[in-house]
């Protein structure tokens, strides 16, 4: 069965059904399922709602990827966001520096406009062939250092088993033999691919998108496609998405950020913009080296992580969600697929959510809501459903955690 087949006899489905109860019917999140639950109003005052067009009801979401899996990621770029100690300079075995500053960041954060703080998270793509232990300068990551990432909420794309590009790969093996990789080690499945970049045939990179797209993955990230910029207002098409990468590179000028600045004023054309978009960009290393002139100085990507943070994130104006590419894709998946229905008797409100068949893959199943309305309120649901609002200060949002 198609999945537009499928989707169409969901709706039918859903169409028919009149009669919703205040317990979740199905337990097994992967499959369609109605939801519902209550809200208290203080006063009868009326009340809207509707789905957010992004997590939190955020004005625009960032995603930024590292390619290639360095080891940069896991002493600079992690520390600095997550929060820790940031490497000193650690000279690889290829001879080039993937350190740091030796600083200790706090963190790098936003809000989920519920008083609750949430650290900047990026992209890894990786190729499982080359993640190691040794040795002990390796330039790539380690499986514990993957999963450490992966557990703090860093999404892990394919990005092939050996980045393998030229005349001769068996493109099909690449792809599926590092989803396997992966799935050995890190016991869960990649559903994003990154088409890795390299000397080889001109048309490479449609092998790869279209072995990707025809063995699992949602989408693809290549030379060209969409965007790098989404408007994410209305309904967006990601039906075998590929989209295309941009890149924030360092110069050969160290003396200053003016490379930076130019980045960085593309983010501020977006942020500004009067409709909630979707902005993805990509790097390699994040160490003191420029890693094959392909990367961010560290003093750049903390300069440029930083300045987003400041201005964007809760230390400033709170607008950005800073979120990887599958977690950004999954919520706008989910987001265009629900249905939600709410009927108001004075003071009391019930909300009936109509949700989908949720791919098994979805690492992310979160919903918001935002909500119109002068009283403050409280959510009143069952056991099953975990449900954040903030009834009692703005309220503006409820957060359902599916």
């Amino acid at each position: 069965m198609s999945k537009q087949i499928l989707l169409i006899f969901t709706a039918i489905i859903f169409g028919s059904f009149n009669s919703f109860s205040n317990e979740i019917i199905e337990k097994d999140s992967s499959k369609s399922k109605t939801i519902s639950f209550k809200i208290k109003l203080k006063s009868a005052d009326k009340i809207k709602i509707v789905v957010s067009s992004l997590k939190y009801n955020k004005h625009f979401a960032y995603s930024f990827t590292l390619d290639d899996g360095y080891r940069s990621a896991y002493l600079t770029a992690f520390p600095l966001l997550n929060g820790g100690k940031i490497s000193n300079s650690s000279i690889n075995e290829w001879k080039i520096d993937q350190g740091g500053d030796g600083t200790t960041s706090e963190g790098l954060f936003y809000s989920d406009g519920m008083g609750n703080k949430i650290p900047f998270k990026l992209g890894l793509a990786i190729n499982g062939a080359s993640i190691r232990d040794l040795p002990e300068n390796r330039g790539h990551l380690s499986w514990s250092e993957v999963k450490e990432m992966y557990n703090a909420g860093w999404d892990i794309l394919n990005h092939s088993f050996h980045h393998f590009t030229k005349l001769g790969t068996n493109f099909l093996t690449e792809v599926t033999e590092n989803t396997i990789s992966i799935k050995q080690n890190l016991n869960f499945t990649m559903s994003h691919f990154v088409v890795p970049g390299g000397e080889g045939d001109p048309n490479y990179r449609y092998e790869y998108e279209n072995n990707a797209l025809e063995n699992g993955h949602f989408s693809v990230a290549s030379y060209t496609g969409v965007g790098p910029m989404l408007k994410v207002d209305s309904k967006v098409n990601l039906d075998k998405m590929i989209t295309a990468r941009t890149f924030v590179l360092s110069s050969k000028d160290t003396t200053n950020f003016k490379t930076m600045d130019r980045f960085l004023k593309t983010v501020d054309s977006i942020a500004k913009l009067p409709n909630p978009n979707w902005y993805n960009e990509f790097t390699h290393g994040t160490g003191n080296g420029n890693l094959w002139n392909l990367s961010m100085r560290f003093p750049d990507f903390k300069y440029y992580m930083t300045t987003l943070a400041d201005k964007y994130g809760l230390k400033g104006n709170d607008s950005i969600w800073m979120a990887p590419w599958q977690e950004v894709y999954e919520y706008i998946w989910l987001r265009d697929r629900i249905k939600v229905d709410f009927q108001q008797k004075n003071k009391e409100i019930t909300v009936t959510i109509q949700l989908p068949k949720i791919p098994e893959m979805f690492r992310n199943r979160d919903i918001s809501l935002n909500i119109e309305t002068r009283s403050k309120f409280e959510i009143e649901s069952s056991n099953d459903l975990k449900i954040k609002n903030d009834g009692k200060t703005n309220h503006k949002l409820i957060l359902i955690q599916l």
